[in-house]
């Protein structure tokens, strides 16, 4: 089984296990709703909502905390989930970061970390993305990131969503 919870070090984050300890200073970066709005789970920056969202990630055992490197802040979260051998396929999901980090260079960071360890052992990493999140999936298309065809649905999720993939060809073609 591969390692769903290394720690991967950038220039200026640095990506960690997810711990207990890490409630309070996650919540704060997950407490703004401008970071939900477009998000299937659009009121997840409220305290009990975020509860559920966060038990689930310390259960998962593929969570992680973004670390600001120069400062020691958390600034969001992120997780590996659905590791399937045999189709040599896992997903990188349930990433939010904080609102004073997006349209930098950060999220391209986190994003290449996560891809370049998970390509390690599987050969396509997979993000579902809500229907209606715009943000994130021009995110996903500035880094390479390619639509499968339709609307996907799982069990307990708010709405449909939209898969994108990135291939290990993929990745080495055109590194994020």
């Amino acid at each position: 089984m591969p390692d769903l919870q290394p720690t991967l070090t950038g220039e200026t984050v640095l990506i960690r296990p997810l711990q207990a300890s890490d409630w309070q200073a996650l919540f704060e970066a997950a407490s703004d709703p401008k970071i939900w709005e477009d998000h299937p789970a659009h009121d997840r920056y409220q305290e009990p909502v975020f509860r559920k969202f966060f038990d689930a990630a310390m259960q998962s055992g593929g969570a992680f905390a973004f670390v600001e490197r120069s400062t020691g802040a958390i600034i969001g979260s992120s997780r590996y989930h659905g590791y399937e051998p045999d189709a040599g396929e896992i997903e990188i999901g349930w990433t939010f970061l904080a609102r004073r980090f997006w349209g930098g260079s950060t999220n391209r960071e986190i994003k290449r970390l996560m891809l370049a360890h998970a390509l390690t052992f599987a050969d396509t990493v997979v993000f579902w993305v809500g229907e209606k999140n715009w943000r994130s999936q021009k995110a996903l298309e500035k880094i390479g990131g390619v639509r499968r065809a339709g609307l996907h649905t799982r069990p307990g999720a708010p709405a449909a969503h939209i898969i994108f993939e990135i291939t290990a060809a993929g990745f080495a073609a055109n590194p994020v």
